[in-house]
């Protein structure tokens, strides 16, 4: 985790120890949104049958797609901060030598 002094130091990154929270939340609300979705087109279906299907349908489908992509968006930030410290690691390296 991270102390409440590393707010106001920029020797560590805070980013990568709550990103983690950031993709839950994400995952929680893709849920709700995808929950929400299927009702509606269930609600649909009294109306037209096949509206409400392809609704329905179209919100699990959501739901999958939007979880993907949220991994893969997190993944991405995780990779850069990673970059970041592999090449620190590298920098000093070549700063003994």
């Amino acid at each position: 985790m991270f102390d409440f002094q590393d707010l106001f130091q920029w020797d560590r990154f805070i980013t990568p120890t709550i990103i983690k929270t950031f993709y839950l939340l994400a995952i929680a609300l893709i849920i709700l949104f995808g929950i929400s979705g299927i009702f509606s087109g269930l609600a649909m279906m009294a109306v037209s049958p096949f509206g409400g299907f392809i609704v329905v349908l179209s919100s699990i489908a959501s739901v999958i797609v939007g979880a993907i992509f949220s991994r893969i968006a997190a993944e991405f930030i995780l990779i850069v901060f990673r970059i970041n410290e592999h090449l620190g690691v590298i920098r000093d390296q070549g700063q003994r030598h």
